[in-house]
């Protein structure tokens, strides 16, 4: 039984292996908008959660998704237009709605610092195994939880303890099942891409 995986190229990440064309700045927006489209479409899978303010959505999932595909630079980029967008009014945060200052607010700004974080990680190898997939998945929604349950009790004047008990544990098992999927399907996509290299 062989144990061998696709080779580690530091330094690239998924998108990096799109086949090069002449105007790659245009294929980095086309990436850039994407990121943030499927970023705004996961969003409206919206589940609310009795007696907590956050709803389960598949934002947080595309945006670990997006800077691990894409890297730091255009993870930060997509998950940057989603937010300004979402702020200028298009209703594209969980639920259709729109706007800064909201109770849940603070995690469209912890997913931004977590694409960043997560494509970072993704460009020293941190996708391309189950484990370090696991670790960089738990990584990115450590981030995302650091900005958005403090901001959630700012906004609401919750203690930390409620905060923490209304906007992140109700949250767990939800993401241990999108980490488990991050860790099929990335590993996955590396080695579909070096059996084809």
């Amino acid at each position: 039984m062989s144990t061998a995986a696709a080779p580690v190229r530091t330094g690239v990440v998924l998108a990096d292996l799109l086949p090069a064309v002449r105007h790659r700045a245009a294929v980095d927006t086309a990436l850039v908008l994407g990121g943030a489209a499927l970023t705004g479409l996961a969003a409206q899978i919206s589940v609310p959660i009795p007696g907590s303010p956050v709803p389960v959505t598949g934002q947080t999932f595309a945006a670990l998704l997006i800077g691990t595909a894409l890297g730091a630079r255009r993870g930060f980029l997509s998950l940057a237009l989603y937010a300004v967008v979402g702020m200028a009014g298009v209703p594209w945060f969980s639920g259709g709605t729109s706007g800064a200052g909201g109770a849940t607010f603070g995690y469209v700004l912890g997913m931004l610092l977590a694409a960043t974080v997560v494509g970072a990680l993704a460009r020293r190898g941190g996708d391309r195994s189950v484990l370090r997939t696991a670790g960089t998945m738990v990584v990115g929604s450590a981030v995302t939880y650091a900005v958005g349950v403090p901001y959630l009790a700012l906004s609401t004047g919750m203690s930390a303890g409620a905060a923490v008990a209304a906007g992140l544990t109700p949250f767990l098992i939800g993401d241990a099942v999108k980490a488990l999927l991050a860790m099929g399907a990335l590993p996955a996509s590396w080695k579909l891409l070096g059996r084809r290299g």
